[in-house]
């Protein structure tokens, strides 16, 4: 099984880090101009709130099962330029996208999508792991930052371009995926250059060998966890659009930039958790970033539409923290089994993301959509039960350069 640890002592490589950055910027936002183009599909198929959970469901389904497989292949025979030749299928699903014209055609272009992002996750994170230097959050971070502000950037483009210009715009951001291939050939060449060196100095894990039941344990309550969250995204990233015009009577655009607020937070939570995680531990992150919502998700579907911004941007703030420290945490849970680890994670939080969508767009047609955010504000009580994870390490303070 191939080591994807840093040499004990290293810098990191941050060249490689912002590439890899970048790539899931532009991986992202294409991912997010399916969300964001909704209302577009809705108005001009006349698709009901249960089909637009299924598009999400299909696309994040595709990728939540194939970015485990992709994983465990590829931690016993790394494949460096995978990375590119998985988004060469983003790019098909994206022509793919602007030339449907019924339902089922955009549900394949969502399976296309979803390929190539389930290629790009696991292959990434074991780069970021690997150009980490032994700062497993802050690279974590770096990478997982980018892909949230590509989630950002996805609502403004879409009311930029897709909106006011229609389906057929869409294809315009095949030259992103296209950009994202050379970066990642790039990267590609790198990765395969630090597998012919030898693994001498293997950064140590920064956790500790657990019981079996205990890690065991520790897994159901990161998947608990997750669920929390993951549900709760789903209600924002795919139905905050329609809860605002709805509650308030926002134009479409107006709603989108709201998302955008929402996402740019976010992006900012992901960016500030890793190297908290590294310098205080990532159970005390875990712990408040989930939990620490409640009284924000309590308060949403009941404020104003001032008020409204600047919950939904402290909760994404501070949920999202949370993110690179779960996956880092699973990985140290898991040493050695890199891929197979991120690609479970991401998949499975691609996967809780799509059901999620699906599950609330049903409760959405049978109920209003106001119902399902009162329904979504309890969700992050669940993180009560980050009590019990292990302690995988004592807080040391990060390292300089």
């Amino acid at each position: 099984m191939n080591d994807t640890s840093s040499p004990a002592g290293a810098n990191p490589v941050f060249r490689i880090l912002g590439a890899i950055s970048f790539s899931h910027f532009l991986n992202d936002t294409i991912q997010s101009l399916i969300l964001a183009s909704y209302p577009l599909f809705k108005a001009s198929l006349d698709l009901s709130f249960t089909q637009i959970g299924m598009i999400t469901l299909v696309y994040q389904c595709t990728s939540s099962l194939l970015q485990p497989v992709v994983g465990h292949y590829t931690d016993r025979r790394p494949q460096p330029f995978s990375l590119a030749l998985g988004m060469g299928c983003t790019l098909i699903g994206l022509l793919t996208l602007s030339l449907a014209d019924h339902f089922s055609t955009i549900l394949l272009a969502a399976m296309a999508i979803g390929s190539g992002s389930a290629v790009f996750h696991p292959e990434s994170s074991r780069v970021a792991r690997l150009a980490s230097g032994g700062r497993f959050g802050l690279a974590q971070s770096i990478f997982q930052v980018g892909g949230s502000a590509g989630a950002a950037a996805g609502p403004l483009l879409a009311a930029w371009i897709i909106l006011p210009y229609g389906q057929r715009s869409i294809a315009l951001f095949s030259l992103i995926a296209l950009l994202a291939m050379i970066v990642l050939v790039g990267v590609g060449r790198w990765y395969r250059q630090r597998l012919k060196q030898p693994a001498e100095k293997a950064a140590p894990s920064s956790g500790q060998a657990l019981p079996r039941a205990k890690v065991v344990r520790a897994v159901a309550v990161l998947l608990a966890l997750m669920f929390s969250k993951d549900f709760y995204l789903a209600s924002i990233n795919s139905y905050l659009i329609f809860f605002l015009m709805h509650q308030y009577g926002f134009e479409t655009q107006t709603a989108q930039y709201h998302l955008f607020y929402f996402l740019a937070a976010v992006a900012v939570g992901v960016l500030l958790g890793g190297p908290i995680g590294d310098r205080i531990g990532r159970k005390k992150v875990i712990w408040f970033s989930i939990l620490g919502i409640a009284p924000f998700t309590l308060a949403l579907p009941y404020a104003g539409p001032g008020l409204s911004i600047a919950l939904t941007m402290i909760i994404g703030v501070t949920l999202a923290s949370a993110t690179p420290s779960i996956l880092v945490f699973a990985q140290e849970l898991f040493p050695g089994r890199i891929g197979t680890v991120s690609g479970l994670f991401f998949g499975l939080s691609f996967g809780l993301g799509g059901l999620g969508a699906a599950v609330l767009g049903l409760a959405a047609d049978a109920w209003g959509i106001v119902a399902v955010y009162r329904l979504c504000s309890l969700l992050p009580l669940i993180g009560l039960l980050a009590v019990f994870l292990p302690d995988l390490r004592s807080p040391a303070p990060a390292k300089a350069g």
